[in-house]
């Protein structure tokens, strides 16, 4: 039997099992990713309304050290990837997520601002360090390297020089559990217990720590880091569509069970699982989601809203144990979400203005041709060829002063400087004039366009010198763009170069979700200030933080000083009574990885895909 159908057979708190019948009985030409529930849908309803009972830790863990003064004896924290209140609210006054409705009216909610760019790796390693992506380092699933001109995976591995909210709290004798949080891949060694995120490559990786723990879970949940993706298939139609809805449900429920099987088998005082998959069911299911479009096709709609009940009712699980552990719940997202529209490229417009030059027609059609068949043979190159922008635009960088090496929700744009780069052309006494001069460029007039609606679109909204954005030092983070280029909301940015356009307007068929700033942040349970009575306020989730803010929150609800480094701040008014908030020196990050390379060739292909297939990558 392949591991992947075993994803569907939710163990019960018995831990008993389906017969051999029942674990075979698989869907017609979906090998190895999807099978029938416990034979049809009625009994995936039936078995997912079944939780396990929550009851307390077993062995509770003992607190560290408070030194200030706890007002939180525990956390609990719940990460729903890419939430929004534009899409959480109508669900929740439509009864469809009675449980997050309750914790928001038991307790306070508000917006939690991203980071820029709003993307998963650098909010949720800001998230963890309490640091902006200037001082951690993370902007996007991968690096450019200048000094190579080659295109780097990132990983814990790009971490060593900044601690984690995790060795903060173990340091202070806390015992900490960590389930698919992104950016934690390859594992490190934690007081208490750590299975990666979905940038994992797959379940055959050493994916958990103590690493002794990993055949235990491959018997529980053989997809433990959730790797499959979206599935398409040719006259596929509504029954695809709600097999894959099945699967992104079903990952809800794992992500629950998991927590609570590991916080009773370890014991915890800050226990957080990352519900990654909402963020790909927003993605993939936008235009039934979006009012503007979601009368079209009202089957595909229920089938995307379900998927959220499902979601309310692994959090209704994780809420009951919560109470039953008597700790404070903190429920975050890493960012927003919204509805991509179109994609803008960037680099036609270098090669229109004349910073960027490709090579002979003959070179474009042979790169194009070479991408297009390590498409079809399911493969890529992404990260061997040099600088991996030749691999898709065929780039001649003896003549290139300018290009965007790698993109997704902002561009990273990089001048091809002399005594930096191999191929360097741009003088040092020009690099300065140069930036301004694309600034201004890429927020003149040259990038308003009209949309299909006949609309006027700033085609980048924000063009920043990272340094100014994140105080960071150029010489301490060579691999930063020497600018960074935020789209329109409702666009994403692409590196190809594609017909003579600037921006590719997508078809309704084609119409996917994409990134927003603005996340959100729920608290509820001990020492949380109750809700206001007023139904306006509450309507309006009136707290305003940042997710920088989150890590110094914890520590110091906690009752921990907070290391001088962090660059948020406490959020206070989520807390009945205000936390005292003490500070310390920092201390200096000890290494934990074992350096080098966290993926291998072929880990790098099963990654890819998997961000290319949520456009995170192209």
């Amino acid at each position: 039997m392949s591991r992947g159908l075993s994803l569907w057979l939710r163990p019960q708190p018995s831990r008993c099992r389906l017969s051999r019948g029942q674990l075979n009985s698989t869907i017609p030409g979906v090998r190895g990713v999807v099978s029938r529930a416990c034979a049809d849908a009625e009994a995936l309803e039936s078995h997912m309304d079944k939780p396990p009972q929550p009851r307390p830790s077993d062995g509770p863990a003992q607190p560290g050290d408070r030194p200030v003064g706890a007002v939180a004896r525990r956390m609990l924290i719940i990460g729903l990837d890419g939430a929004t209140f534009d899409v959480l609210d109508p669900l929740m006054a439509e009864g469809r997520m009675p449980r997050l409705q309750a914790a928001i009216a038991s307790g306070v909610s508000g917006i939690l601002r991203s980071t820029i760019p709003p993307i998963t790796p650098a909010a949720w390693t800001t998230f963890l360090t309490g640091k902006q992506p200037g001082s951690h380092g993370i902007i996007d699933f991968e690096r450019y390297d200048v000094h190579t001109n080659k295109l780097r995976f990132n990983s814990t591995r790009c971490l060593d020089h900044v601690r984690s909210l995790w060795q903060i709290l173990g340091d202070a004798g806390l015992k900490v559990g960590s389930v698919n949080v992104p950016m934690t891949y390859p594992p490190v060694p934690v007081n208490g217990f750590l299975v990666s995120g979905f940038e994992t490559p797959g379940p055959d990786c050493d994916f958990v720590y103590p690493p002794e723990l990993k055949s235990e879970i491959l018997e529980r949940w053989p997809d433990p880091t959730l790797r499959a993706k979206w599935r398409r298939r040719t006259f596929g139609g509504n029954a695809l569509f709600e097999r894959n809805i099945a699967y992104i449900s079903r990952s809800f429920h794992q992500g629950a069970e998991m927590t609570v099987w590991l916080g009773d088998r370890f014991g915890w005082d800050v226990l957080m699982v990352v519900f990654k998959l909402l963020d790909n069911l927003q993605h993939k299911t936008w235009r039934y989601l979006d009012p503007r479009w979601s009368d079209r096709h009202p089957a595909r709609r229920d089938m995307a809203k379900r998927g959220f009940g499902e979601a309310d009712k692994a959090i209704g699980v994780l809420l009951d144990y919560a109470r039953a552990n008597d700790a404070t719940v903190l429920m975050v997202s890493d960012h927003g979400h919204g509805s991509l529209e179109g994609k803008v490229q960037p680099n036609l417009l270098l090669k229109q203005w004349g910073y960027l030059s490709l090579r002979g027609r003959g070179a474009q059609k042979a790169t194009r041709g070479r991408h297009l068949w390590d498409r079809l043979r399911g493969r890529t190159k992404r990260f061997k060829r040099v600088g991996d922008i030749e691999h898709d635009l065929a780039v001649d960088f003896s003549k290139t002063r300018v290009c965007v090496m790698h993109a997704g929700m902002a561009g990273f744009l990089y001048i091809n400087l002399e005594g930096r780069q191999p191929t360097g052309i741009v003088r040092q006494a020009d690099y300065e004039a140069l930036r301004d001069e694309l600034r201004d460029r890429f927020l003149g007039q040259e990038c308003h366009v009209r949309d299909p609606d006949g609309n006027g679109v700033q085609l980048f909204t924000e063009v920043h010198k990272p340094e100014e954005l994140y105080g960071c030092s150029r010489k301490d983070q060579p691999w930063m763009p020497d600018l960074l280029l935020v789209p329109h909301e409702s666009l994403a940015v692409v590196r190809k170069i594609r017909g003579r356009r600037a921006v590719r307007w997508l078809p309704y068929r084609r119409l996917e979700g994409t990134h927003r700033p603005d996340g959100i942040l729920v608290a509820s349970g001990p020492g949380v200030r109750q809700a206001s009575p007023s139904p306006v306020e509450n309507r309006c989730h009136s707290l305003r933080a940042h997710i920088v803010d989150c890590a110094p929150t914890i520590l110091a609800g906690l009752g921990l000083r907070i290391p001088d480094d962090m660059e948020g701040r406490v959020i206070r008014e989520i807390f009945e009574r205000p936390p005292v908030v003490e500070t310390e020196a920092a201390q200096v990050a000890a290494a934990t990885s074992q350096g080098g390379e966290a993926y291998s060739e072929a880990d790098l292909e099963r990654v890819t895909q998997r961000l290319s297939d949520l456009g995170y990558l192209e």
